[in-house]
């Protein structure tokens, strides 16, 4: 089956409930077709098995611990930051592909974690102690929540108005809209029409607006982060 079909279907039986891993092999094999899912999958069933604990402690410096995981800071546009197979590979990616990563490597182990759609930068909410946020891209450094209103203004901008809404949990099909709008905009940039293309193709089979919440359709419009 093609990605693209497969993709559509997915969202479309699974909606707010598709699996994020799933969902990103299949972003990824839409831009290289010659990719297969199940060789993605089972390097996040790796990262899981070589995990030294199931806790959030334990969890956080395996993946973005030194040698691990972390920003791209030479080409924060490159299309491979928001693409499953080379922040496998290269081990660097954009906060949302980190932040999937540690999600489906967290689901594996048993430690719940929740995505977090703030404007300008995704994030993770700890499922156990809310008041716990992790940013993946800044080496997995926890948070509180006016840590999180700090780094929003120091992206976003000093005046700009806070909620803290922002920092809910959102669903998954969110989360995917959100990466696809990423794609968007690093094909846009890029005059690439052929990138655009496939991108478009799996935007349209979305269930809009995201599983009914408009407020998750407009963070996953936001700018990519």
């Amino acid at each position: 089956m093609e990605a693209a079909e497969r993709f559509a279907e997915l969202v479309a039986v699974r909606g707010d409930q598709v699996p994020l891993d799933e969902a990103a092999a299949l972003i990824a094999r839409s831009a290289e077709p010659e990719l297969k899912t199940g060789a993605m999958l089972a390097q996040l069933d790796a990262l899981a098995e070589t995990c030294p604990g199931y806790t959030l402690d334990a969890l956080v410096p395996h993946l973005f611990g030194r040698g691990r995981f972390g920003p791209d800071r030479s080409d924060y546009y490159d299309p491979r930051n928001s693409l499953l197979n080379h922040v496998l590979e290269r081990r660097v990616g954009i906060p949302i592909t980190l932040s999937v990563l540690a999600l489906e490597v967290g689901r594996r182990v048993g430690v719940p974690m929740a995505g977090v759609g703030m404007p300008g930068h995704f994030l993770l909410r700890d499922k156990v102690d809310r008041a716990v946020f992790i940013d993946p891209f800044h080496g997995g450094r926890l948070l509180d929540e006016q840590e999180c209103r700090v780094l929003f203004h120091q992206i976003t901008g000093a005046d700009s108005t806070w909620s803290a809404e922002f920092l809910e949990p959102v669903g998954n099909l969110s989360i995917v809209g959100r990466m696809l709008n990423n794609l968007r905009i690093v094909y846009g940039r890029r005059q690439d029409l052929a990138g655009l293309r496939w991108v478009m193709a799996l935007r349209a089979s979305l269930p809009a607006p995201f599983g009914d919440d408009p407020e998750a359709f407009a963070r996953a419009m936001a700018p990519l982060n």
